[in-house]
């Protein structure tokens, strides 16, 4: 679905930051929305959708345990 959006788990990357999360829970609003940049009218609802799928995509990387990988 969102190609441009590269895997952020261990141990495909390493070091994600906060912008990393960001950038792909914009791609994939973008994508899921089919806006670019949305008109006036949509663009809070847009940067809502933007937040939640950060959020949710923080929790869900925080949250995952990788065989072999240490504990945090």
């Amino acid at each position: 679905m969102c190609r441009n959006i590269k895997t952020l788990r261990p141990p495909f990357a390493e070091g994600v930051t906060e912008a990393d999360i960001r950038a792909a829970a914009l791609q994939y609003v973008r994508k899921v929305s089919g806006f670019q940049r949305p008109a006036a009218h949509n663009a809070e609802a847009f940067e809502r959708a933007v937040d939640a799928v950060e959020m949710a995509t923080a929790e869900l990387l925080s949250s995952l345990r990788v065989r072999g990988a240490p504990a945090r």
